[in-house]
């Protein structure tokens, strides 16, 4: 049975923001309550339009704090976070399924939302380009998250109802450290499973049918198209601090998913969306044929 939408306050609460974008950033991060980080997104990204460069720039090499005590991201007190084996696998074909599915889907665009607002905060001395891309990201994710949850309110649920797992954060918290681990292997390995994941659910949808799984339909068609816009940056930001660092991307990309132990990638692959998203032929032809399931980079 559907629980009754609730909101969830910190218990600890994060100073209040300065003017500084990269702090407000931060601020937005820990706040556990949905909708309340969802409307910080958007604030944030009016900010960042409102800024020249110059200005966050000038902002730039400062190193940000996490509030004391505080844990990092903020996050409701539900769903239930469970190892990926033990979340549910149910039929699209029930309601209670489509329901499930959809809030795996709001699970992930949360997530989304605080993975880009980690790394607008997280990693000083980036160019003020990086730092728009990334509030830029978790503007639109905050609104997928939206368009997603609207969709299980519909059903008679809400982003809680479900467990869920937590394999995109850990994986942010294995790259706190090295910004050029984090764009290797969010954005473009973890994020970028999205779109070759998205047809296929698409396709089972279809075949589910009725107006519920329609408007889901229509959802994920906004979703991958922005994601593929999200996978472009992490990819355009890999490319640029390989260059800086005099880095091979394609070894030091192998490098990277044995230190950090990077999930397996699996066909199939949605090779339109990803070299839309700027992963050369090259690559997605040694993904195709891999044996190792790691791709290039």
């Amino acid at each position: 049975m559907a629980r009754e939408p609730r909101i969830v306050r910190m218990t600890v609460q994060s100073p209040t923001p300065s003017t500084r974008l990269r702090q407000q950033a931060l601020h937005a991060l820990t706040l556990a309550d949905p909708g309340a980080k969802q409307a910080a997104a958007h604030a944030l990204q009016q900010t960042a339009l409102s800024m020249d460069d110059t200005a966050i720039d000038a902002e730039a090499s400062v190193i940000c704090q996490p509030p004391t005590g505080g844990t990092l991201p903020g996050r409701p007190a539900y769903p239930r976070l469970v190892p990926p084996g033990d979340v549910p696998q149910r039929s699209p074909f029930t309601a209670q399924g489509l329901a499930a599915l959809l809030h795996a889907i709001a699970h992930i665009e949360f997530n989304a939302i605080n993975l880009a607002l980690d790394a607008a905060w997280r990693f000083p001395g980036m160019p003020s380009a990086f730092y728009r891309d990334w509030l830029r990201v978790a503007d639109e994710e905050a609104l997928h998250f939206g368009l997603v949850r609207q969709e299980l309110q519909a059903l008679g649920h809400d982003y809680g109802d479900f467990d869920a797992h937590d394999g995109l954060w850990e994986m942010c918290v294995k790259t706190q450290d090295d910004v050029t681990a984090r764009m290797a292997l969010v954005p473009r390995t973890l994020e970028a499973r999205g779109l070759d994941a998205t047809p296929l659910i698409q396709a089972r949808l279809r075949q589910v049918g009725t107006d519920a799984a329609r408007r889901a339909i229509g959802v994920l068609d906004i979703i991958l198209r922005d994601e593929i816009g999200h996978v472009a940056v992490g990819n355009r930001w890999y490319a640029w601090l390989c260059a800086q660092q005099g880095l091979a991307p394609v070894a030091h990309y192998r490098h990277l998913t044995r230190l950090h132990r990077a999930p397996r990638l699996r066909p199939p692959f949605n090779e339109e969306a990803r070299l839309a998203a700027g992963f050369s032929r090259q690559e997605l032809d040694v993904l195709m044929t891999s044996t190792i399931g790691t791709v290039s980079g």
